[in-house]
């Protein structure tokens, strides 16, 4: 069975689409935002599927599959939507004196200087089912096959008098897909299905002439940055990270392969999902102090615009003439007035209540009140708060108060990425402090017994820190 896909977006998208978006052209194009940056010769890295012909001999994927669970309600129906993006392949010609054009490496323009390269254009393949009608399709569930055909454009380029100087040629190859949908019910008390979702390439491209695979010919057959967004009209998907105890384990019996799906519906609702090929939190959203996008993998808003503002005139240029939205990041930098850019920096999300084992801390009885307050002191001082203080504050470990000229022996948890942390395993060592964060943990600072260089790291301030639970307290003489 092979429904037709509607000619619109479902309404309940509307808020996901926004962090869609961003997937979408997450790491498009990276600072310094010009083609001839190292950075940007080697792209779409980002939730590729490529043609078979290329998966299968070189290890990367043509397919990404999504498994959630869902609880329908009443006549529900389900609209899925692929999106991705298609690499287009802009290309460089100069105008000649008889009327032709010849392939060029750049055009000189005034405000940019035209190269190739390959730009993205968004491609969406939608489908409504009822749900009823999932639950009861055959042979693997519905289907839906898209197609992109290949095309061609041409753009004149002309300079400030209006002379016909070269042009940008564009073009697209074809690119081949399909969305199959299933669905299976649960077993139990509750109306709860488990809906699997998969895309994959189903381009029939070749290397030429037999020869060996090239990423640079497969990619324009490619979907990049693929992912799924999923709608409920009635009923509610469930957390993939932290669903009801009913259901935890079909949850976990759940396979994602390449993607992963969150919860993303408006105002904490949970009729939309997102499957994407990064691991989200349910609910993500985009920061309201953001000014625009940036599109650089693992953005800092603050210091891009710093630096992008920061580049040269030609530098500038080169990025306006690389792609039209590395063009509006530069002129996003350059008109950014200062209290956009404050507003960037050291945003405070939420303020949260610490709850736990209290901290006894010992401040001096004695100090003045305007000392203790000292306004004038950054935030981020030690000195600005004197009710905290590292080298005479204690924490409970194991019912035994710890601080600094306490000893301890180490027990690093598995949280532990660092081999040279997991290595001082069952080492004894000197408490030197216990400091606390801005988010209410709790960091022991410490020094390891035998340590030759534990002299100098005191001197410097610089230890080693240890959670509370990765520590037990050593009597003395142990």
């Amino acid at each position: 069975m092979n429904p037709v896909a509607p000619p619109a977006a479902a309404p309940c998208f509307d808020t996901a689409r926004a962090v869609a978006d961003v997937v979408l052209f997450e790491g498009y194009v990276l600072y310094p935002y010009r083609a001839s940056a190292a950075k940007n010769r080697m792209r779409w890295q980002f939730g590729v599927l490529v043609p078979p012909a290329w998966g299968d001999r070189n290890g990367e994927h043509s397919a990404m599959r999504t498994e959630i669970l869902m609880e329908p309600r009443g006549d529900a129906t389900l609209h899925a939507e692929v999106r991705f993006l298609r690499a287009q392949r802009r290309t460089v010609e100069r105008a000649l004196p008889d009327g032709g054009f010849e392939p060029s490496g750049s055009l000189e323009l005034p405000d940019r200087v035209l190269v190739p390269w390959d730009e993205g254009v968004v491609e969406t393949a939608e489908l409504t089912c009822a749900v009823a009608d999932l639950q009861a399709a055959v042979d693997g569930g519905l289907a839906l096959p898209f197609r992109r055909p290949a095309g061609q454009d041409t753009e004149d380029v002309r300079d400030s008098g209006g002379t016909l100087i070269g042009r940008l040629v564009r073009r697209r190859e074809q690119v081949d897909g399909v969305l199959r949908l299933s669905a299976t019910e649960l077993p139990g008390p509750y109306r709860a299905l488990r809906l699997t979702a998969v895309v994959e390439n189903t381009g029939a491209w070749q290397p030429a002439d037999g020869g060996p695979a090239d990423r640079e010919a497969a990619l324009p057959h490619a979907l990049v940055s693929a992912h799924l967004m999923l709608g409920l009209s009635a009923g509610a998907f469930l957390s993939m990270t932290d669903p009801p105890e009913w259901a935890r384990a079909a949850a976990v019996e759940c396979r994602n392969e390449q993607t992963w799906p969150v919860l993303a519906g408006a105002a904490a609702r949970d009729d939309v999902a997102l499957s994407l090929p990064i691991v989200l939190e349910d609910h993500p959203g985009i920061a309201p102090e953001s000014p625009g996008a940036l599109y650089d993998a693992t953005e800092i808003d603050e210091i891009l615009a710093l630096r992008t503002a920061a580049l040269t005139d030609q530098e500038k240029r080169e990025a306006r003439g690389t792609d039209e939205r590395a063009g509006a990041v530069i002129d996003l930098a350059d008109s950014m007035p200062p209290e956009v850019l404050e507003r960037l920096h050291g945003a405070v999300r939420s303020l949260r209540e610490v709850t736990g084992p209290p901290v006894l801390t010992t401040p001096d009885p004695e100090a003045d009140l305007d000392e203790l307050l000292r306004p004038d002191t950054p935030w981020w001082d030690p000195a600005a708060d004197r009710s905290v203080d590292p080298e005479r504050d204690r924490v409970p470990v194991d019912g035994v108060l710890v601080g600094a000229g306490s000893r301890v022996r180490l027990r690093p948890g598995k949280r532990r990425t660092d081999a040279q942390d997991i290595f001082l395993h069952g080492r004894t060592a000197l408490v030197e402090a216990v400091l606390h964060d801005v988010d209410g943990g709790v960091h022991v600072a410490v020094t390891v017994d035998g340590d030759p260089g534990a002299e100098l790291r005191r001197a410097q301030g610089r230890f080693l820190y240890f959670q509370p639970d990765e520590l037990t307290p050593v009597e003395d003489g142990a």
